[in-house]
């Protein structure tokens, strides 16, 4: 009797639990909505006084963030939940709320990952898109609002790897949208819509009960995502059906794809070096094949966001691929491996540092490191995040991502060619614009430094019990651990990837700005077409570079031309406006003190009249590649020339020219930085290093304190687009 009892107990236990997991995958959980817009337009004042700041008599200055996720994103809603320490979704209506009236920016584009999306979730937002811009459809509207998604790509090797691009649609009338968003296959796709991530998240509500209702959420977000099938392939894009998830693998099918609906659209590459998901050898090679490449759509790069600067090119890499397979570098002043890293964990870890045993244990750690590709940080496990110092990172470039990948580096991407037996090789010709990234509906968080967990990226458990539950505590080991391909693959997916160490390098993000007539949504395009575009670091920074001497009008940033005499160029650049605290009265009336602190997190953007200085300017050159031998770090020359601002000038206005232009008889571009007189920025530290390698990273969780922003000094700056330059008896012989 006994035995039945307990073997009838443990029946019915069993039935009770499988009860609640299949109440959790089948139902208990809501579906996103995507909030009310605001339907208060931004006061006449504040917008005139924004015409009065960035207009002149050069034209007028638009400021936009073209990369805005909400929690529609997977990645997103995962940040918003209370283990995290999220603050609850922000549904597109916020992204709308807070350009409108925190930022008070003049234009931005939703941009959620197509991966997530469903049929439901892409009408959400279109219909927000046009909510928004509703709000406000004068002639000169206080905010433009654009219709997009991000097309998210990780391949695991370089060879499959194409990156990260936002598709931006001009017009958002619904004949001239797509019927559906294009999702890239791969890790993204894995991770956002499978069982594997469905029961990961399954036992948190167990967790978290009876608060368990963001967590049934989450998973019916993830299970609405599963239940679309995928589209027939082989159909033209116009002719599938209108609710199936549609797929291109590589980018040539993407520019297919919307090449076959015809809407005018573009496509913007960006974290092109975030190491995050990038693989360590990467390079953009394959991407100037005009296969993988659509110049009419895809004129511009993301420079800057969020997630750091990825415009500098620099020659090291994190490993050495030889014959009898990878090897770990040197390490060098400016940049130390992680795999050499790792050994020298380890030899501290020896009883005898000198002794044969632990040169051979230090090895091992290196080879283990190497062979672990993206979870390197694993064959070391309990490894404190100081231990690791600045590994992996460029040292020497501004802001740099986690874990820089400078074959992803926009100077290289520019300067590298592409040779298939034509002419003359092909080079990429791209515009510069930066955003932020921002996965909590928030475009332009740059305009204070403030509110790390709300205005950035950084997210991390709450508790030790949380980060014991969900990201694990392993126990050190005094050697490394040889992690073979299912080893890794079974582990937890947050295991595997350096999440605790990005949050170090997570900022609030950049601004692209646009040189418009107006403030039309035509301008706006135009502009961006053109590239007559430039990014920032975040402060609305002016900036003009012009080269003057082209006969008739002056050429600007983004032009392309054949000249045949030395170059003139000219510079004009104004810093950003000093904040005030607190936000408008204005904007208070129209959202009101709760909404004021549940979007904006409390702060505005809210100009003094009293500007940051700019310091200097900074000129690069790039010669463009002409033969494949030629190394690429010798075609850069950053900076080729830096010119001082005069002291005390609102305006910064200074000129240069290229008397080499004509003798080098070759393809040259160059560009500008304005570089602004240092202010505090949030992660503008990164792991806070000194000299001696003492590390104090600044954690997304309970290891940092919660109030901390990890405020340090920062030149922010703006870039210009480059003005590329062919001597003019080298385009006529072409």
């Amino acid at each position: 009797m006994v035995l039945l009892r307990n073997v009838l107990i443990g029946v019915l236990v069993t039935a009770v639990v499988a009860g609640l997991v299949l109440w959790h995958v089948l139902g208990g959980g809501n579906p996103q909505v995507d909030g009310e817009v605001t339907k208060t337009p931004l006061d006449d004042a504040l917008v005139d006084a924004r015409d009065a700041r960035f207009g002149s008599d050069e034209g007028r200055i638009l400021f936009g963030d073209m990369h805005v996720h909400t929690t529609l994103s997977v990645d997103a809603f995962q940040q918003s939940l209370p283990l995290l320490g999220g603050e609850g979704i922000h549904p597109p209506a916020d992204a709308c709320d807070f350009a409108r009236f925190c930022s008070q920016l003049d234009f931005y584009a939703l941009t959620d990952h197509a991966e997530a999306l469903t049929p439901r979730t892409w009408e959400m937002v279109k219909e927000s898109v046009r909510e928004c811009n509703a709000v406000d459809d004068t002639h000169n509207p206080d905010l433009v609002a654009f219709t997009g998604y991000e097309w998210s790509q990780v391949g695991l090797t370089p060879e499959t790897h194409y990156g990260h691009k936002n598709v931006i649609f001009k017009e958002t009338a619904e004949d001239q949208l797509p019927a559906r968003q294009i999702a890239a296959p791969g890790l993204v796709d894995r991770n956002f819509r499978n069982w594997r991530t469905l029961l990961i998240n399954i036992q948190l509500p167990f967790y978290a009960y009876p608060d368990q209702q963001p967590y049934n959420d989450v998973i019916y977000h993830v299970r609405e995502g599963m239940s679309v099938s995928d589209c027939p392939t082989g159909v033209p894009s116009p002719d599938l059906p209108s609710d199936c998830r549609e797929v291109a693998e590589t980018p040539r099918d993407l520019f297919r794809k919307l090449g076959e609906w015809g809407h005018e659209a573009i496509v913007i590459p960006h974290g092109t070096t975030w190491g995050f998901y990038t693989p360590r050898e990467y390079l953009w090679d394959k991407q100037l094949d005009p296969e993988q490449d659509d110049p009419d759509r895809q004129g511009l790069i993301e420079v800057f966001s969020g997630h750091g600067n990825a415009e500098e090119y620099r020659p090291y890499r994190p490993l050495i691929r030889t014959d009898d397979g990878l090897e770990c570098p040197e390490p060098t002043e400016t940049f130390e491996p992680c795999c050499w890293r790792a050994g020298e964990i380890v030899r501290t870890r020896c009883d005898d540092p000198s002794s044969a045993q632990c040169e051979e244990d230090v090895q091992a750690a290196r080879t283990n490191y190497l062979n672990a590709g993206t979870a390197g940080h694993a064959t070391l496990p309990g490894t404190a995040l100081a231990e690791w110092g600045n590994c992996g990172q460029c040292i020497d470039c501004f802001n740099p991502t986690f874990l820089h990948r400078p074959g992803g580096s926009v100077q290289y991407m520019l300067a590298r060619g592409h040779f298939d037996g034509a002419a003359s090789p092909r080079h990429a010709t791209l515009g510069f614009m930066s955003s932020s990234d921002n996965h909590a509906a928030r475009p332009g968080t740059g305009y204070k430094e403030f509110a790390r967990h709300r205005m950035t990226e950084a997210r991390g458990a709450i508790s030790e019990e949380w980060q014991r539950r969900t990201f694990g505590l392993p126990e050190k080991t005094q050697k490394s651990v040889k992690l073979t391909p299912e080893d890794i693959a079974a582990m937890p997916p947050f295991r595997t990837i350096w999440v605790e160490r990005q949050a170090s390098f997570f900022m609030t993000g950049g601004l692209v700005a646009v040189h418009a007539p107006e403030r039309t949504r035509e301008a706006i395009w135009e502009s961006l077409a053109r590239r007559e575009v430039y990014g920032t670091s975040g402060d609305r920074i002016l900036l003009w570079f012009d080269l003057v001497n082209a006969g008739g009008s002056p050429q600007p940033m983004g032009s392309r031309l054949a000249f045949a005499d030395t170059p003139e160029f000219r510079v004009k650049a104004a810093g950003s406006f000093q904040q005030k605290p607190g936000c408008p009265e204005s904007v208070v009336s129209a959202l009101g003190a709760e909404r004021i602190e549940h979007v904006c997190a409390g702060e505005c953007y809210h100009p003094s009249d009293e500007r940051r200085a700019i310091m200097r300017i900074e000129v690069v050159r790039i010669a463009r590649q002409m033969k494949e031998s030629e190394p690429v770090d010798e075609l850069i020359e950053d900076p080729w020339l830096t010119l001082p601002c005069p002291e005390g000038a609102e305006v910064c206005e200074v000129e240069f020219e290229d008397p080499a232009f004509v003798e080098s008889s070759r393809e040259l571009l160059y560009y500008v930085r304005a570089i602004q007189e240092p202010t505090p920025a949030v992660n503008a530290g990164a792991l806070r290093c000194d000299e001696e390698g003492n590390c104090n990273p600044c954690y997304g969780g309970y290891r940092t304190d919660w109030e901390e922003d990890c405020l340090s000094m920062n030149e922010e700056r703006a870039w210009s687009s480059p003005i590329y330059l062919t001597p003019a008896a080298q385009a006529e012989a072409l």
